[in-house]
């Protein structure tokens, strides 16, 4: 009996996340060494039933330890300035070569399972230039993501593939590191989760200084961290990280991660059989999960805080992005209103109005350019969102007239004005013309 209610409670946990992540994008950032071990296939295969059952699954193939093969092979000489290869013009070609031939192998392995994959130019880079007198040549970094390209790929139901090449608006091809064009692709495409996968074991009490506040599992597993706790770990093994140590670089891609505003980040290894669906739908998972504590910076909106929400808002409300609102008319709905804090100071706000219908509208959001890259907006939003199924609304509307890709980025669809509560519909200002997007919770 409890081995079957064990299979049910795993059932439902199954059930439970594939309906809150249906339709999101996750980006997956995998180390080459995975391609070569035994159960990359069955790897393949996981991600491409991702795929067909709703998920957005993007794609971030690893190249350098082929790449190092292949330059080798050529008898090429590749140099390092610090953790990043300066990719020569006599390299660069082979570096191509490379990329792509991991790339083809995820393509391989997703057509063998009936998943449409493609490998595009998504990726605008610039180069690195000069750094500490050493001339980078070819490597660069990424200067911007063909993001609607990207899109209109996951519509179809296809994979993008994003090897680590980019090319200037010239054409002139560069090395990008894999690592960046992941953490660039899911702040970039509004990414719920960002997988990293390798076969390094990860950071594990026994082989690592774990302070003893964290959570442990099986084997020496670290089950969830916060970016604080990560960072800690950091620091207590800071003569490891100076050593260029895979597992603690991993975190420390997470970490960044977190604080550009992903909102969960997957440390998992490769060679586990279904690590990444077991990590997906149940609660224990099976690798190191790196979560952005947010509710801890978002908090009620106080009467103190008005003049630094206006003074958010001001240059948005003068573009005439949002609505022109007074401080009367922010105290006056002082409950709708949440702001993000940093230090003591305001740096982000939202607001959830609620229209009577089991239907409330996601307003003001707005947050400050110098924090742009911490995807604040973003956070504030999902935490109205889950402020919106605390109260048992059943769904949630914004009205945009310049902002509806980055509402579509968080998963809100094109609706009606009819669709909108009778209150709602009554004060529309037909006159601005401004789209619905809504999300049904």
């Amino acid at each position: 009996m409890s081995k079957t209610w064990s299979q049910v409670d795993l059932i439902r946990e199954a059930f439970h996340y594939q309906s809150r992540f249906d339709g999101s994008t996750m980006v997956f950032k995998i180390d080459f060494p995975v391609t070569e071990d035994p159960l990359f296939p069955s790897l393949i295969k996981d991600l491409a039933l991702l795929s067909k059952t709703g998920f957005r699954v993007v794609i971030v193939p690893g190249a350098k330890e082929w790449i190092d093969a292949v330059l080798k092979e050529y008898g090429i000489i590749s140099g390092y300035s610090g953790p990043a290869r300066i990719t020569t013009g006599e390299a660069m070609p082979f570096v191509e070569m490379a990329a792509f031939h991991v790339a083809a192998r995820f393509m391989t392995g997703f057509s063998g399972s009936q998943v449409d994959a493609i490998v595009g130019n998504f990726v605008r880079a610039r180069g690195l230039g000069v750094i500490g007198g050493a001339d980078m040549e070819h490597t660069g970094a990424v200067d911007k993501f063909y993001i609607e390209s990207i899109r209109r790929v996951l519509e179809l139901g296809m994979v993008p593939i994003l090897p680590c090449i980019g090319w200037s608006p010239a054409g002139r091809p560069y090395n990008v590191p894999s690592d960046e064009i992941a953490l660039s692709a899911a702040t970039s495409l509004g990414a719920v989760k960002l997988f990293i996968i390798s076969l390094s074991g990860g950071v594990k009490k026994g082989v690592y200084e774990i302070p003893e506040s964290i959570e442990i599992g099986e084997q020496g597993r670290i089950i969830r961290l916060t970016p604080q706790e990560a960072a800690k770990i950091m620091e207590l093994n800071s003569p490891l990280r100076e050593k260029d140590d895979k597992a603690l670089g991993e975190l420390a891609l997470a970490i960044k991660a977190s604080i550009a505003g992903i909102e969960r980040v997957h440390i998992i290894n490769g060679g586990e059989e279904g690590a990444v669906l077991k990590e997906l739908f149940s609660n224990l998972g099976a690798g190191t999960m790196v979560y952005a504590d947010e509710y801890e910076s978002i908090r009620a909106l106080r009467s103190q805080d008005v003049p630094d929400v206006l003074r958010l808002m001001e240059p948005l409300m003068q573009q005439g992005i949002l609505l022109r609102r007074t401080p009367e008319d922010i105290q006056g709905k002082k409950q709708d209103y949440a702001v993000f804090e940093i230090d003591g100071q305001i740096h982000a706000c939202g607001a959830l109005h609620d229209w009577g219908e089991n239907q409330g509208e996601i307003a003001a959001i707005a947050s400050d350019p110098a924090y742009a890259n911490m995807g604040l907006g973003r956070r504030v939003v999902r935490y109205l969102i889950e402020k919106a199924k605390k109260a048992g609304l059943s769904r949630v509307f914004v009205l945009t007239t310049r902002t509806h890709d980055w509402f579509e980025a968080l998963s809100f669809r094109e609706a009606s004005v009819e669709s909108l509560p009778e209150k709602k519909r009554l004060v529309y200002d037909r006159s601005r013309n401004s789209k619905v997007f809504s999300l049904d919770l």
